[in-house]
């Protein structure tokens, strides 16, 4: 009989009960012990379990966020005690304490990275892509992003009545990380006339120039949507240049200066939806206000599709665990799941194309992208 253990790391995200109860009715369908890791990887570390049976998995299919909990915490650098510890060899002596055949890891990137550090340390180790942003690599979606998309869409939507009624710029953050998954998607869904991703460094003039238009056409209120990754032109010279310099840095030395450069970086980027309000209000004369979604957009019920691809992935990544499988991030591929091998995931980002199918339509909508 097989045994697996289960975690959630990283952010919550819509659809994680869904997969947990989608791996775990499965794999006890074919005959396995199921252990459930609390609060990610540090309830591996703690050894903090719960035993998943058909009882505890029932009724969590609608249920947002996770019944295991979930942190940020990495094997090779867990803070303890004020310090941060490589704890990855208790990790690996729970793991065989319970006698596991395999780990599955709910989670994004990090996640991903995390459980091919804890792989290449000797475990069996199966993920799933999970987060709201869309950025994991190998995968043609993740879930949870499909219900973040409908709340920024709704959102949009509910904005549109207050700022036309004021003749207002509504400026609304959306979430994202460093890519344009959910702003691109939820702006074009949502009618936003500015949509402003990372991928594309946005100029405030052409922003500001793009609304003024509008108002001289007789619209005497714009929607802006900004993703938190998104950056000026003049931010992002200085923030590739410094990621250019990190990844290039050959030595601890030149790496510890890079770093503390991107870190500089990113302090200025901080608060840029705020600046960019008050510097489109400046420019246009036009009255304009924030509206920052942030964590709402994680929370609440899974869409139907989210439920559906966490259910289809959890079940597939039973069976490639039944099978032997190890090693692989399950992902949805068309209308089925494929193991891709974790090393072809780790350390990617997918981003948003410039050629994607998304962008021409804005584009050919009229929607303002913020570029010259």
């Amino acid at each position: 009989m097989k045994s697996i253990g289960i975690l959630t790391a990283g952010g919550d995200s819509p659809g994680l009960n869904a997969a947990i109860r989608g791996v775990g009715k499965a794999a006890l369908d074919r005959n396995m012990q199921v252990l459930g890791f609390l609060d990610g990887f540090r309830g591996l570390m703690e050894n903090r379990f719960i035993r998943l049976n058909k009882t505890n998995l029932s009724g969590i299919l609608t249920v947002g966020g996770t019944i295991l909990g979930t942190s940020r915490d990495k094997p090779n650098r867990m803070p303890i005690g004020g310090q941060k510890m490589d704890m990855t060899a208790v990790m690996i002596e729970n793991y065989h304490k319970h006698h596991l055949d395999c780990l599955v890891c709910l989670g994004g990137g990090g996640t991903q990275k995390n459980a091919y550090r804890l792989m290449q340390a000797g475990i069996n180790v199966v993920t799933m892509p999970k987060t709201i942003d869309n950025d994991v690599f190998g995968t043609d979606v993740t879930f949870g992003f499909d219900t973040a998309l409908g709340i920024a869409t709704e959102a949009i939507d509910r904005l549109h009545s207050t700022a036309h009624s004021h003749h207002r710029i509504i400026v609304v953050e959306i979430m994202g990380h460093n890519t344009g998954w959910l702003t691109l998607g939820s702006g074009i869904a949502g009618g936003a006339d500015v949509i402003l991703i990372p991928e594309i460094p946005f100029f405030v003039n052409v922003v500001a120039a793009a609304i003024e238009k509008r108002s001289r056409s007789g619209q005497r209120f714009s929607i802006v949507a900004v993703a938190e990754g998104a950056m000026s032109d003049e931010i992002a010279g200085d923030y590739y240049d410094a990621l250019a310099r990190k990844k290039a840095a050959k030595n601890k030395k030149a790496r510890k200066k890079a770093s503390a450069e991107l870190n500089a970086v990113e302090e200025r980027r901080k608060g840029h939806t705020l600046r960019l309000s008050r510097k489109l209000e400046e420019l246009t004369g036009l009255e304009s206000r924030v509206t920052i979604l942030g964590h709402v957009q994680r929370g609440g019920t899974p869409s139907a599709a989210d439920r559906l691809l966490a259910t289809r992935l959890g079940t597939a990544c039973a069976y490639f665990i039944d099978t032997e499988q190890f090693g692989v991030m399950v992902a949805a591929c068309g209308d089925g799941a494929q193991a891709v091998p974790l090393e072809d995931v780790v350390g990617r980002r997918k981003s948003v194309p410039l050629d994607h199918p998304w962008i021409k339509s804005a584009r050919s909508l009229g929607t303002s992208l913020g570029d010259v």
